[in-house]
């Protein structure tokens, strides 16, 4: 099969699309044809080497396609049936991918669309779980027009909980059609945060990762009410729960997000989809930032 990987570390000029042989699903495992693949930023945190120092490496952890083929003890899907899931070794970006943990893609769903969900939502599952965000409480979330910003904000909405998100204001827009009460991040939070919010807020997310956890703990009464995503410093400094995927995933997500997606409460755009040749310019184009939606790999 094809798939992309690269043999050294660097910029996307190091990645490229090798031939390797294809993998197979152990016990408990599906395989799928893929159709398409999420980029995230881990992936080129991996490709500058700053977390598996090992080489050759694949890459990517979230894609959707068609079960090909199904491992020992696997009886809850069946060859040629849609899903989307993470690739257990990180190898998603590839025209065959092993997943132990999938669901079936939303019906309103295409290929590119269901392989933007899976980290986004478990991302942000996990860390409204860990907050404990639930009805009638006020969470603040910093950075929310993101794709894992934005997946809070809906999941937060459909809690039942009041939602103010940080964004630039370009993107007040889009937060407002996803339920969220936008206000300007930068100088003064806390001020603008009290005019909409008086008491301040119950809960506070950190998405964005950009220095602002003394004053989201000022805002919500405490650093025991503020998870983290994005600043590990900060949350060493500050008290603060830095919630991170070997913590205990929220796989659940996966399963659940369906019903909120059919029945329209629930989208994350495709910002914008490569062939999975051009893996390098995805990477590219995902490190200029300020992205509205997830970035996706087309395999033919």
């Amino acid at each position: 099969m094809k798939a992309a990987r690269f043999s050294r570390f660097g910029g996307p000029e190091v990645l490229e699309i090798a031939d390797l042989p294809d993998p197979h699903a152990g016990p408990g495992q599906i395989r799928i044809a893929v159709h398409a693949a999420g980029v995230n930023a881990s992936d080129w945190k991996k490709r500058s080497g700053l977390m598996d120092p090992d080489l050759p490496q694949t890459i990517g952890y979230e894609a959707a396609g068609v079960v090909d083929e199904i491992g020992d003890g696997v009886s809850d899907v069946a060859i040629g049936d849609r899903v989307f899931g993470f690739s257990d070794d990180g190898a998603g970006q590839a025209e065959l991918a092993v997943l132990s943990h999938y669901a079936p893609i939303p019906s309103t769903l295409g290929f590119a669309g269901a392989a933007a969900l899976p980290a986004a939502v478990e991302t942000a599952t996990r860390s409204l779980d860990q907050l404990g965000v639930c009805s009638g409480g006020t969470v603040l979330i910093s950075g929310a027009s993101g794709s894992v910003g934005s997946a809070a904000v809906q999941l937060s909405v459909a809690r039942g909980a009041r939602v103010i998100g940080t964004a630039s204001p370009a993107n007040h827009e889009y937060l407002r059609t996803l339920g969220a009460e936008p206000l300007a991040y930068g100088d003064g939070l806390v001020e603008r945060v009290r005019e909409m919010s008086p008491g301040g807020v119950d809960l506070a997310l950190d998405v964005a990762g950009s220095g602002v956890l003394p004053e989201l703990i000022e805002l919500a009464g405490g650093a025991d009410h503020v998870v983290t995503l994005a600043d590990f410093a900060g949350a060493q400094d500050h008290g603060v729960r830095f919630s991170r995927g070997d913590s205990g995933r929220a796989l659940h997500a996966l399963a659940g997000i369906a019903d909120l997606v059919d029945s329209g409460h629930f989208t994350l755009p495709v910002a914008q989809a490569f062939p999975l040749t051009e893996v390098a310019e995805a990477h590219r184009f995902g490190e200029e930032g300020h992205i509205r939606g997830k970035i996706v790999l087309l395999v033919d």
